[in-house]
């Protein structure tokens, strides 16, 4: 926004208007259907919201479990999410090491504070945040009666996951909830074994993620071989790794020529016949 407003105010600095490529972030979603896989949906859920620490654009941040199957999903997850082994990245049996720094360790560390001061919420994994040696938080799952609790709504760019229980009988309204909660469209992703469920939530969540995902985490996308971008507060959506994104940045020229050139003003309709 900054850049827009300066280029704005520089407007007539310009002899061609300028063109900005812009991602900025996300808060992913995950929707699962009450016909959804749990465990397909449980590792959706580990690695979309854990991998890298949560700290990357695409990661999922908030999840929608239907109640009917939340009890199966609940104790399946919980289980893994406790043998997940955090620390030096130097071994490879670590699925998580540190966030990346000092001032990212206390942002995440005040969203999972506040969560814990919440009559909203609870905390059914993780929690802890260790600073000692290296910036280290346990993989934290938040569980909130609220759909627009905080955590929610902003984009915290860590391991924290927050989930919210819907009643499957208000499928259709979970799915405008999800398109309203957030500024941002980047990524989000819907489990389901019903073809038209993935159906209808592909098309009423068209504009909430510029990437979209069915029956797998909402993050991965390998430069080259699937673009990717988001839109609405998340950025420009050029999808970088394909041709829009360069056709993004030339000046298309038209060049015409006529080889049979016209040697009279007049049109033919200009007859008086």
């Amino acid at each position: 926004k900054g850049m827009w407003e300066t280029v704005g105010k520089n407007i007539n600095q310009y002899k061609s208007y300028p063109r900005i490529v812009g991602e900025t972030g996300g808060k992913d979603f995950c929707i699962a259907h009450e016909s959804a896989n749990t465990e397909v949906l449980v590792t959706a859920m580990i690695r979309g919201a854990f991998e890298y620490q949560g700290q990357k654009c695409s990661a999922m941040s908030r999840a929608y479990i239907p109640l009917n199957i939340w009890p199966a999903v609940k104790d399946l997850f919980i289980s893994k999410v406790e043998k997940i082994s955090v620390g030096d990245p130097e071994d490879f049996s670590h699925f998580m090491n540190a966030v990346i720094d000092r001032p990212a360790f206390d942002s995440i560390s005040e969203y999972i504070e506040f969560a814990k001061s919440s009559s909203e919420a609870e905390i059914i994994t993780g929690g802890n945040c260790d600073d000692s040696k290296g910036f280290f938080i346990e993989p934290t799952t938040i569980l909130t009666t609220n759909p627009n609790f905080r955590t929610m709504c902003e984009e915290i760019f860590g391991p924290v996951l927050t989930i919210y229980i819907y009643d499957p009988s208000n499928w259709s309204n979970i799915l405008d909830t999800i398109d309203n909660t957030s500024d941002y469209a980047l990524t989000g992703c819907v489990i389901s074994e019903d073809k038209s469920a993935i159906s209808d939530a592909k098309d009423r969540l068209s504009h909430a993620a510029g990437n979209f995902y069915i029956n797998d985490k909402p993050t991965g996308a390998v430069v080259g071989q699937q673009p990717f971008g988001g839109s609405r507060a998340s950025g420009t959506n050029d999808k970088a790794g394909s041709m829009f994104n360069l056709i993004r940045w030339v000046s298309m020229r038209t060049i015409k020529e006529t080889l049979d050139s016209p040697k009279d003003y007049r049109y033919p309709f200009m007859d008086e016949s």
